[in-house]
């Protein structure tokens, strides 16, 4: 009994003392504990990782000296056209030309039969020569005065109106036939000796190849680029490549699409070029300075717009937007980048404008391998 007594005694005064020791508020702390407080909690929430500065590669890259190349798709055209038709009705009694013949400016093409034209002509001329003698011996009289003036100028006049007559009876005669208005070649012929034709019938298609005409249209973005005089290169579907000069830059925009006709006239004098060919226009604005670089380089800003990005004196990445001013097998021809900057070419995807980075001169072999085994060293 006594024993349970001072076991009692014992936890309370274990207890009394535990409660004396916690109302002091002084604890001690070991281990991981002490640790904890040594570094308070607020602080190392404010601790902040380090920025990771990359490394890209970067070169300062070749100015050229490009013409601006603008692509339009078109057509082959002859220089000239022209599809002689008859001008009165009779039948073809004269057909001198055949297909693929080459004709000079005013040779016959095509003659229809003119009896009574002939024999017009024929008459009005005799008229004249009658209206001539006539007047010769009237003035012979009047010198003499054996004939009054008044007589004279009657003789006069109608020596004037059988010239008159006469000029008619040639224009009537000049309807039966039809000449070359050009130098050129006979492309079609749509009728045959002894067929019978009526006004307006068409009878043969004379087209001037040389030169031959590439057409094509351009944009509103690339017209002011394009002005006569500036050269050009057409390859044709059949593979041939010819090159030419711009010859005329239409003002005036096609209604449905906005562009603006353009024709480049080609050294044709084989004739070996037809017209109607499906062609790609290549027109060649003057020079510009630029830069060429793999087309990897090419991305787009914070705001969307498409340029490449570089390192400027301090190691920060700036961006430049850029003018596409050829697009070749070696990379792209790009306007708009200042000189002597260095630009990024390799781990441009992983960095934005503004952060510091750690540029390293891209090697040979790195370039060959963005710009390909083609590709020049920049």
């Amino acid at each position: 009994m006594a024993k349970i007594k001072l076991h009692r005694l014992m936890a309370i005064a274990v207890l009394i003392g535990t409660a004396a020791w916690v109302a002091t508020g002084e604890f001690t702390s070991v281990g991981s504990a002490a640790d904890s407080a040594a570094t308070p909690p607020a602080a190392e929430a404010k601790k902040e990782p380090e920025a990771v500065v990359r490394t890209v590669g970067v070169i300062v890259p070749k100015r050229v000296q490009h013409s601006r190349a603008i692509r339009v798709s078109g057509h082959t055209d002859a220089d000239k056209r022209s599809v002689l038709a008859t001008r009165t009705s009779g039948i073809v009694q004269e057909l001198p030309v055949s297909l693929g013949q080459r004709v000079k400016a005013g040779d016959l093409v095509v003659k229809l039969e003119s009896l009574a034209a002939e024999a017009a002509v024929e008459t009005a001329k005799a008229l004249v020569a009658q209206r001539e003698a006539e007047l010769a011996a009237a003035e012979r009289l009047a010198a003499a005065g054996q004939l009054p003036k008044l007589q004279l100028d009657s003789v006069r006049s109608g020596l004037l109106a059988a010239k008159s007559q006469l000029e008619q009876a040639v224009a009537q005669l000049d309807l039966y036939t039809l000449k070359a208005p050009f130098d050129g070649m006979i492309d079609k012929i749509n009728t045959e000796l002894g067929s019978s034709v009526q006004p307006g019938a068409q009878v043969a298609t004379i087209l001037a190849m040389d030169p031959m005409l590439a057409v094509g249209e351009v944009s509103e973005r690339d017209l002011a680029h394009v002005k006569p005089g500036d050269k050009a290169k057409v390859r044709l579907v059949n593979g041939q490549t010819v090159e030419g000069d711009i010859r005329y830059v239409s003002r005036d925009a096609t209604a449905a699409t906005r562009t603006y006709r353009v024709e480049v006239a080609l050294p044709n004098p084989e004739r070996t070029i037809p017209a109607g060919m499906t062609s790609e226009i290549t027109l060649l604005a003057e020079p510009v300075d630029a830069t060429i670089l793999p087309r990897s380089v090419v991305t787009l800003s914070r705001q969307g717009d498409l340029g490449i990005r570089a390192v400027d004196k301090d190691n920060k990445v700036v961006f430049f937007p850029i003018d596409i001013v050829d697009d070749t097998p070696n990379g792209l021809v790009l306007g708009g980048i200042p000189s002597d900057v260095r630009v990024i070419v390799a781990g441009q995807e992983l960095i934005t404008e503004g952060d510091t980075v750690n540029p390293v001169e891209a090697d040979q072999e790195t370039m060959r391998r963005i710009m390909g085994e083609a590709g020049p060293s920049l």
